[in-house]
């Protein structure tokens, strides 16, 4: 594969991750998993080690780029960004005007590549099983806590970037509703509005700290436990679907700094009751076909990758 093609992907794949992290709820670890970039991602960022840093003191430029896999971060970077800038606003209309037929796409492509992932473990055993059990339950009980105050602390900024970075490499936990969970998630999207610099870059410091410590223990496990680990990682896929299930209703309301009233708590209930419970049609066509469409999407991408891997 040429590296224009190669790299564009790569971009792609990035975009992907990007649209997936703008919703609280989705990760972009369980993108980068479902993309074949995963491991790729964890080595890239594990390479920023001191050994490789040393080679900006002595501006050998060029081989620290090599070193970090700069052509892949770079494109996979440029990808995301996109994303964040350019579909922010497609995403957050859906999410307010047709929540249903979004959550049940996200719940098609997160239940298809769950299964595909656990599909490529060779040697099945006990362990695997528990570990798939720990990882769904972990997700489940993570998606049913609540937002809490958090302190307005300027440590604390830090520390959730460091919390919520680690959710945006672990598939299934997504890093936004971490944020949310923290209490953080509007303060810091204001940040961004205001271009409040210092909170910014006390955000993106914890960040850089999370994900650098973490990246390094997930890849240790992968390489010690593969297949234990590959069950983990599916079976907070297959518990995000507690927090993707399109039909809830709204137990609790917040009032965000804007002064507009939030969803503060919510509740699943079944297709069913929602024309009950919200005096709204559950279209269920519009979900069931939604649905589908994410598992077509995931099914798309599997075949264009080995497509392209052979070509």
């Amino acid at each position: 594969m040429n590296s224009i093609k190669k790299y564009g992907l790569t971009y792609l794949k990035g975009m992907a991750m990007g649209a997936a992290d703008i919703v609280p709820g989705v990760s972009g670890g369980s993108i980068a998993l479902i993309a074949g970039i995963y491991q790729q991602l964890l080595d890239s960022i594990n390479s920023f080690n001191l050994e490789n840093l040393l080679l900006l003191k002595s501006f050998d430029f060029k081989s620290f780029y090599e070193k970090v896999n700069g052509s892949f971060l770079l494109s996979l970077l440029l990808g995301i960004l996109t994303s964040i800038f350019a579909l922010s606003k497609v995403i957050t209309f859906l999410m307010n005007e047709h929540p249903i037929p979004l959550w049940s796409f996200f719940c098609g492509l997160i239940l298809v590549s769950a299964f595909l992932i656990l599909k490529d473990i060779k040697k099945w055993h006990l362990g695997v099983v528990i570990s798939v059990l720990i990882g769904t339950i972990i997700a489940w009980w993570v998606t049913n806590l609540p937002p809490t105050t958090s302190p307005d602390a300027q440590w604390f900024t830090f520390v959730a970037g460091a919390i919520a970075i680690c959710a945006m490499i672990l598939p299934g936990i997504s890093g936004s509703f971490i944020l949310l969970i923290l209490g953080k998630y509007e303060p810091i999207l204001k940040a961004v509005s205001d271009k409040d610099i210092f909170t910014l870059a006390l955000f993106a410091s914890g960040c850089i700290v999370g994900i650098l410590s973490f990246s390094r223990v997930v890849s240790y496990l992968l390489r010690k436990f593969h297949s234990a680990t590959i069950g983990l990682l599916s079976g907070f896929m297959l518990g995000s679907v507690n927090e993707l299930w399109p039909w809830k209703i709204i137990t609790a309301w917040r009032t965000s700094s804007s002064g507009e009233q939030k969803p503060f708590l919510t509740e699943n209930i079944l297709p069913s009751e929602y024309l009950i419970q919200v005096g709204e049609a559950p279209q269920l066509g519009s979900a069931i076909s939604a649905f589908i469409g994410g598992i077509g999407l995931v099914l798309f991408i599997e075949w264009l990758a080995s497509k392209l891997q052979h070509s």
